[in-house]
């Protein structure tokens, strides 16, 4: 028999403990590198609109059985009004599972500039627009979301210039000038498709802020290794923000998350951009896993003439309770693997977190 003092005691202890245990949410964020871009605008949109093509019924298919409730999709080309996005998201929907609201800033990707910026004595190819593309918005970025984004608050930092980012490692000819010109690195953003936040208003009105972006590859360029450098210093961007170097640093809780193009132990590029960041302890790296008989296999693209790498990633704050995480990657007996390696040579890569 409980005591009338101790009952009281538990009944205000109960007061306080409700309302924490009913504001604790379950979510599951997921970043997609789709590869959904098309060869020139508006391809896209009839695509996802036709409803026949098999790509993009296979990325939808995808979407569906892991369920995120945050998604950032790469690879998917940008219009003016969203409507490829939102075609998109309406084509994802169904009786129990949508993702309704969509934000797609126009990237850098497809921008041309008048300017050689690859150094091949040519002003008007893809290489010479802020970021690698044929036309505006190739290549673009997207969010999608159970729950309303404050597009209001969004931070897009993709005018900064590359020569403004605190230690920025320009490339250089070994004589010391400016590579492939001063004019080109008067004019060239840092950003090669996204770099922006936005908070996501949560049930109860808590939020939780994306950090999301794509990083352009670290090769495809001559011993200045242009792309090299620019991938690394995408990657070092989000640890300067943070730092508060780029204005006021994200408030917590937040997920970085995003294709960096780089493996911290088996690329080309400069991995101690991506191992700095993922021993930051500002993060968590929850280190996804696919099936796999020793449950280790962290990659999350196979690139036919490279290889298997891990260059996509789900980074949540510090303080943020992990609970699983993993990358959608059948095994070569399951049923959908076939149309796992339909979608894209990319995996799509969750982590499930719970927030207060």
């Amino acid at each position: 028999m409980i005591r009338p003092g101790a009952l009281r005691h538990l009944l205000c202890l109960l007061v306080f403990v409700l309302p924490t245990l009913s504001a604790a949410q379950t979510l599951r964020v997921a970043t997609f590198n789709t590869e959904l871009s098309r060869k020139g605008p508006g391809l896209l949109l009839r695509d996802i609109t036709r409803n026949t093509d098999p790509q993009v019924r296979a990325v939808i298919e995808v979407i569906r059985q892991v369920r995120p409730d945050i998604l950032l999709l790469q690879g998917i080309d940008w219009d003016h009004e969203g409507r490829a996005v939102s075609a998109l998201s309406a084509q994802i929907a169904g009786p129990d599972y949508a993702l309704p609201h969509t934000l797609s800033p126009r990237p850098n990707s497809g921008t041309a500039t008048g300017v050689d910026l690859n150094g091949d004595g040519k002003r008007h190819g893809p290489e010479d627009a802020q970021g690698f593309g044929s036309f505006t918005g190739q290549f673009g970025m997207a969010l999608l979301s159970r729950f309303p984004i404050q597009v209001a608050a969004l931070r897009d930092f993709s005018t900064l210039l590359w020569r403004d980012l605190p230690d920025a490692d320009l490339p250089r000819f070994p004589d010391g000038r400016p590579f492939p010109s001063e004019e080109a690195q008067q004019i060239q953003r840092l950003t090669s498709v996204g770099h922006w936040t936005v908070p996501v208003i949560l049930p109860g009105g808590q939020k939780l802020t994306l950090m999301a972006f794509h990083a352009n590859p670290p090769v495809f360029d001559g011993p200045e290794d242009r792309n090299g450098r620019r991938n690394q210093d995408q990657i070092r961007f989000w640890q300067h923000l943070m730092d508060g170097k780029l204005g006021p640093a994200p408030a917590a809780p937040f997920v970085l998350l995003g294709d960096a193009n780089l493996d911290p132990q088996g690329s080309d590029g400069r991995m101690e951009a991506i191992r700095s960041l993922l021993a930051d302890p500002r993060l968590q790296d929850p280190r996804p896993t696919r099936p796999a008989p020793n449950d280790t296999d962290r990659a999350t693209v196979d690139w036919p003439k490279v290889g298997q790498l891990r260059v996509d990633y789900v980074l949540p704050s510090a303080e943020l309770e992990v609970l699983n995480s993993g990358v959608f990657w059948p095994t070569a007996d399951a049923p959908d693997h076939a149309m796992v390696s339909e979608a894209s040579r990319h995996r799509l890569v969750w982590v499930d977190i719970r927030i207060q």
